[in-house]
């Protein structure tokens, strides 16, 4: 088993101008150290049409009341900020946009673990005797014995056959390899909407890890 570097098509070079975008690492580092309520709220607003950040005050306030910790209330308040720029963009760049925050949300999280030269972005992995992939994993854990990769999706909906059989088949051409591969999928969604769409798959899942919003720390504090 060995990686590679995604080919630079046009695409890759694309979607590179939206990762180095400053917004994006600005939000990741703040939904890093987020709670799960503050990820749910900048879901929300990204999600949304209003820019007007009062409303979204209004809907959460566990975040913004008035009996409300200072600190808790401060970084809710530049969660909010950032998260309202990004739902300011375009519909178009804001969708490429929310998934660089994840894949860069990801690469933070797991660097705190295992250290940032580890973890890579948009990596192939070869197997010997088998036809390679095009498709890169956004975010791996490259270290002798345990190794991981992982894709990222914003919502729920974008867990599919696909990406699946893509997970199962590094897993299983590892283990073929004696290799120790873990595999996964981060989606910034709640876990429950999680659930139900893998329950619509028939693609296998056993051995896959999925982390919603309410457990991306995992990826920081334990091995998967």
């Amino acid at each position: 088993m060995r990686f590679q570097d995604a080919a630079r098509d046009g695409r890759a070079v694309v979607y590179a101008g939206i990762q180095a975008d400053p917004l994006v690492a600005r939000a990741a580092t703040l939904l890093a150290d987020a709670s799960p309520a503050q990820r749910v709220l900048a879901r929300a607003v990204m999600n949304g049409e209003s820019t007007d950040p009062a409303p979204w005050m209004a809907m959460f306030p566990s975040l913004f009341g008035d009996r409300v910790a200072p600190d808790v209330r401060a970084r809710s308040e530049a969660v909010l900020a950032v998260a309202l720029e990004v739902a300011e963009r375009g519909e178009q760049v804001r969708s490429q946009v929310r998934g660089a925050i994840v894949e860069e949300l990801t690469a933070q999280l797991l660097a705190r673990r295992v250290g940032g030269p580890a973890v890579r972005r948009e990596r192939r992995i070869l197997f010997d005797g088998v036809r390679a992939e095009i498709h890169p994993y956004d975010v791996t854990v490259e270290r002798d014995g345990s190794a991981e990769a992982w894709d990222c999706k914003w919502g729920a909906r974008g867990i599919g056959a696909d990406v699946l059989y893509q997970l199962d088949d590094a897993r299983t051409h590892a283990a073929d390899e004696d290799e120790a591969l873990h595999v996964g999928l981060v989606v910034f969604d709640a876990e429950r909407s999680c659930r139900v769409r893998l329950d619509q798959q028939t693609a296998p899942t056993e051995g896959i890890v999925v982390l919603g919003l309410e457990s991306l720390d995992r990826l920081a504090v334990r091995p998967t």
